[in-house]
Order: structure tokens, then sequence, then C-alpha cells
């Protein structure tokens, strides 16, 4: 026997290949093994950069004793949940109905026909907290396999019977109109914190897809409250530890309800949620914070996450080296005062300490502190800060980097494409624009085969094996809509077509327009993912009622803005009872209420000074979900640029909505006031 991970594509089962463990992919191949040997299937899910992941891998798969015990016990099989997210759903929902709570690392054990029968999370070494050990969690499992098999297999069916009743309450496939819209903003309200921005308590999420609602809500309808909500989140998210305040990008969490202290690690789909959030902010407000904040997260995306092959890699590690041999969680992150001291000599110190919350006893652990902008008295020198910053970004450069996850997922270079595009757009940095670019031809080239079928990861140049889900369709169709926005190259609207056929054919339930996370030709699951909830990155089902949404708006297809609209009634069903957890959907909801409307913008040619600043003010209109072509009236890129003609000559700018055009204008004031509800 043999550990089966050195040939995979995913970082997080390359960690695991060399440890003692006789680890298998998930394959049917490995469930056979399972059936022939006569024993249970351990299954461990994890991703590279979960702390609590490496911690259990150290103490129980590095150790050649536990690894006996597993290889002469059970069939063991390791999944990278990034990867396969459709496993990771399956087992966490019976993790979670059994047990209450769920996370990561996820040990399952199953039966040979992949039915569970007992869950847990992190399993410590010896017992601790009135948890058992894993050794334990093991021998308990075991002898329950060996002498009360037939038991097992009850458990393990009624878990599955259970799961296939736990059907979605999809409600009536209609969308959420002005009440239920009005309903999920009161919700927030209710569950907003006035003192320190965002929702609910500790630890606290940055709520990115919310924050996208509301903007457009406010857009739409005007509310005070929605824009007051959004800004002051970000203004408070910004100057927290969650913030990266030398190198830009928000790490993944903030343990603590004040965004101080925060879970170190990066995620490319925060990033690019964040990015495009203080983009449509700035865009809202001209906050001067606001477009600092997008373009640092701009940058640090294409600095720090970008592959060789033009791609972006998903994520840098919480913990590094903190310079004794040690990893330790935030080590490249935080200071202390002597640290300071040591980068900028005593006076510039202080004034750093000052300036970014620095104490003697720490913010964190061991007296360190973790920089943030705390609100202090007095003006600071402009140039001496940015001398400061650009020290202690240098001096950190030279500590042992966190690792980074090199995988490319679809979904996620789906978000960053349209944050990177938008962001490049409406701060004139095409080189933001050409890396958005860059990204989606690897997609196409590398992730999309001759059927259009999309796989969900890459690495190094290699395509993974594992199937496009749901959200993978939906968000790389949404990047390449934004693109086509933003660049006038039509060639990104087909290509978004062909992903958005596959949500329509291979994604949706015929009878109820339900979607599912899995197309119907996938690998069959004990069931079939089916998650319309918002929590780290939009739902597949969000993202593709988004998306639908948009393409119908470009080409007037009525088969997809009829799919977005059914798709939508599970945001009519679930907005004004769980607002924070059906964000992007609410935000879809919102560009079907004002339309979306649709642009074109004709010039004599693309080069043409007044033809670009009527497709920029467009492009900076606040009206949600809006959908922009640009071209020549005879370049037959877009649909919306048919039968478009130049007024006396010059370049024009045409608006409908909801099957009725506005007259076309020719200047910029008046296109503008056009795009502001």
């Amino acid at each position: 026997m043999a550990n089966r991970l050195a040939h995979e594509t995913s970082p997080y089962l390359l960690q695991h290949a060399d440890n003692p463990v006789d680890w298998w992919p998930w394959s049917a191949e490995a469930f056979e093994e399972a059936r022939r040997r006569g024993v249970p299937v351990l299954l461990s899910v994890g991703y590279s950069s979960c702390h609590w992941c490496h911690v259990m891998a150290h103490e129980s798969f590095e150790d050649r004793e536990t690894a006996d015990h597993l290889n002469e016990h059970f069939v063991n099989v390791k999944v990278d949940r990034e990867e396969r997210p459709d496993v990771d759903a399956v087992y966490m929902e019976a993790v979670q109905a059994a047990t209450g709570q769920g996370g990561w690392p996820m040990t399952v054990f199953l039966t040979p026909d992949a039915e569970p029968f007992y869950f847990g999370t992190y399993f410590p070494p010896a017992p601790r907290h009135g948890m058992p050990s894993f050794r334990q969690v093991l021998e308990g499992v075991g002898q329950a396999w060996r002498d009360r098999r037939e038991e097992v297999a009850e458990v393990a069916g009624k878990i599955v019977r259970d799961l296939a009743g736990r059907e979605i309450s999809y409600g009536e496939g209609v969308a959420p109109g002005e009440q239920e819209q009005a309903q999920a903003l009161l919700g927030l309200t209710r569950e907003y914190d006035p003192q320190r921005g965002g929702f609910g308590g500790a630890p606290k999420f940055p709520p990115s897809m919310v924050i996208e609602f509301l903007l457009r809500h406010h857009a739409r309808t005007g509310a005070e409250g929605a824009l007051q909500m959004a800004a002051d989140t970000c203004e408070r998210m910004a100057r927290g530890g969650i913030y990266d305040q030398l190198g830009g990008g928000f790490a993944r969490y903030s343990v603590d309800r004040d965004w101080i202290v925060p879970h170190f690690e990066k995620m490319l789909y925060d990033n690019a949620l964040l990015c495009r959030v203080y983009t449509h902010l700035w865009r809202a407000t001209g906050s001067e914070p606001a477009r600092r904040v997008a373009l640092e997260t701009a940058d640090f995306m294409v600095r720090e996450l970008r592959t060789e092959q033009g791609g972006f890699a998903s994520a840098l590690d919480a913990d590094s080296d903190d310079g004794t041999g040690r990893h330790v969680e935030g080590a490249y992150y935080v200071w202390t005062p002597e640290q300071l001291t040591e980068v900028l000599g005593a006076d510039d110190a202080a004034l750093a300490a000052q300036y970014f919350g620095v104490t003697e006893e720490g913010t964190f652990e061991h007296g360190s502190s973790v920089l943030q902008l705390p609100r202090s008295e007095g003006v600071f020198d402009a140039e001496r800060i940015e001398s400061v910053r650009r020290r202690l970004l240098a001096a950190r450069a030279e500590r042992p980097a966190p690792g980074r996850d090199d995988k490319v997922v679809a979904a996620w270079n789906g978000l960053a494409i349209a944050a990177l595009a938008e962001t490049g757009a409406c701060f004139d940095r095409p080189d933001l624009i050409d890396a958005a670019l860059a990204a989606a031809d690897l997609l196409v080239r590398l992730h999309l085969d001759d059927r259009a079928h999309l796989s969900r990861t890459s690495k190094d140049g290699r395509v993974g094996a594992n199937a496009g889900v749901l959200e993978d369709y939906a968000d790389v169709a949404e990047g390449f809509l934004a693109l086509a926005s933003v660049t006038g190259e039509g060639v990104w609207l087909e290509f978004a077509g062909f992903l958005l056929d596959h949500v329509l054919t291979r994604f949706t339930d015929p009878g109820s327009g339900a979607l599912y996370d899995t197309a119907d030709d996938a690998e069959r699951l004990i069931r079939r993912p089916q998650d319309p909830t918002d929590n780290a990155t939009p739902s597949g089902w969000s993202a593709a009622a988004s998306a639908l949404l948009g393409y119908a708006a470009h080409t007037g297809s009525e088969p997809h803005r009829s799919a977005a609209e059914r798709a939508l009634g599970v945001v009519k069903a679930l907005g004004p009872r769980v607002p924070r957890f059906i964000g992007w959907g609410l935000a879809a909801a919102e560009a079907l209420l004002d339309g979306p409307r649709e642009v074109a913008v004709v010039g004599p040619s693309a080069e043409d000074a007044g033809a670009r600043e009527l497709h920029r003010t467009a492009l900076l209109g606040t009206a949600p979900g809006a959908v922009v072509a640009w071209g020549t009236p005879d370049s037959g890129e877009f649909p919306l640029l048919a039968d478009r003609a130049l007024i006396d000559g010059k370049p024009t700018a045409y608006v409908c909505r909801g099957f009725v055009c506005d007259l076309p204008v020719t200047d910029a004031a008046a296109l503008k006031a056009k795009l502001t509800p």
C-alpha cells in the first residue's frame, strides 16, 4: 500500500502526500477497496490555508502509530473542499444536522457505500476540554463497525433518508418585490452593529455581498440608512486589523467585534468581492478612503496572488515561520514596539506606534500588535507616514512569507476578473483590466473544453480532474460579462452565453426552476447538493441569477431572464427572514427591480475621445446591475449596438429599461442623469 496523493493538483492534498497514512483521493476505487476489505472509510476534508487542518495533520496524520492504526482499520480518503465543494457540502450538511455545528477539518466515517454514520471536526491526540482523543474515536468507530454492523448500517441509512427529506422550501418561483426588499433592509438594520459596523457579534466576517445589496438599494430607492450602514462598515473594516495596513488586502475574518484581530489567512474570493464593493462605494460617494482601499486591494491581488500562468491563486496561509523555525499564526503581519524601533528608529517608531495602534501590552499574542488605524487625535504628516509605511513593508518582506495555495479556482477567478475589470475602468488603471483579461484567457484556454464544460481547478498550468460546479459557471460568466462591458469585446459576452446555456440545461430543475450545485451528469453523491445561501462567496444559485439577468439584458433572451426571475424566488422566501445570508441574491433582485438598464454607446471609432467619455460615464453609473455595450454602429460586437446610429455624427448613448428606450443623448452629463436612479 502507499499514499496516493503525489500526483494530485491540489496543494492541500500534496501537503499530505508524504504522510504515513495511506491516503486515497476521493474516487470510486477507494470505496471499492473498502468494500473489498470490509472496512469503513475515514473521510478527512480540509483546505490548505486552514490552521486546524495543519494542526490535526501534524498531531495525527504525521504520527506513525496513528497512521498504522488508520491503515489497518480504514480506507482513508483526503478531500480538498475547495476542489470538491460538492463532496464537502453533502457531508457538511450531515455533520451540521447531526451535531448542530460544523467546520474544518471535517472528519466523517462512511460505509463503503459512502453513507455517513459518525461525524466530527478536529480531534486532538489526547482527550481535552471534554473532547475524546482521535485514537479513542478511531477505536470506538472500529468497535461499532465490527460488533454492531447492522446498527451502523441502520444509522447510515436513516441519515441519508433524512438528508433526502431536507429539500429546500423554494417558494413560488417569483422574484421579490419592493416589500420583500424593504423587509430585508429592516432585518439588516436590526442586526447591524452601530458602534463598530458590520452585523452580529464575534467572529465578524466582512459582509461584502450584503454591502453590495445596500449600495444598490440606496441607488434605487435613495434610502440613506442603507448607504450609511454600507459606508460605516467599510470604513471600520478598512481601519481595522482585518485590513492589511501595509500591503493592502483583507484577512478572512475578525475574531473580535471590533475588526482588530483577524484570522490572518487571505482568500482570493474575499479580496475580489471587497475590491469590487469599495470601488462601488467610491462610485456612489466619491470617498477617497474607499478609492485607496479598492486600489490597494486590487494591487495586492495582482502582486501576491497572480500565478505565472496569469490566473489567481486561492489563498495565503494564516501561519508562517516566526523566525525561530516555528509556524505561528500572524507572524508575518504583527509588530512589537521594539521591532518598530529596530526598523524606523526611536522617533518614527513612536509615530508609527501611535498611528497604527501598536501598544506595549499588544493587541495580539505575546505583546505583539496587529496594525490598525485607530481614531486618534492630532494631524499626521502624510509624507512621513508614507515613508514609515514603505520602510515597514520593506522590512516585512524580509520575513518568511506565508505559504500560498497556488490552485486556480474557476469561480474565484471569475470574481477577481469582475473586480479588476471594474476597478481598472473606474480608476483609469488599464493594467488592472489587462490582469483581468489574462485570467479570463487562462480560464478559456485551460478550464474550458470544446463543449464549453468548465473544470473547477488548475495548478501550474495543469487542469484538475474535477468538474465545475454551479458557482464556477455563474461566477466566471459574471466576470466575462463585466469584461464585455469594460472592454467592448463581444467575445466575452459569447463565452458567458456558452456557460449560462449549461446553467439552463444541466443545473436547473425544468419543473420548478430551482438550481442544483452540481450538473445533472455529475458524479452521483448520496444527495445532489443544493444550497442557495450566500456565505463566504455568492452561492451558485445567487450568482447564476445575477449572471442570467445580466446576459438577458445584453441579449434580450427571454429564457435567460425567465430563469433569473424564477431563481430569485428563493430570495423572496429567504430575504425577509435571513438577509445576512442571501446578500448576493438581494443585490440581484435590486438589479431586476431597476430593469436592469441597458446602455449602448456608439462612436465613430473605438479611439474616439467623446465615445470613451460616454463609455466611462456609463460604467460610473450607479443604476443596479446596468449592462454596457460600446463600439461602432456597424461592429456587430453586441446585440445592444444593432441599429444604433450616431446622432449628428456625434458619439451617442442609448438607455433602455423594461422594453422601453429613452431618447438618445450625446452629452455625458445627460447620460449620467439617466443612470442615477
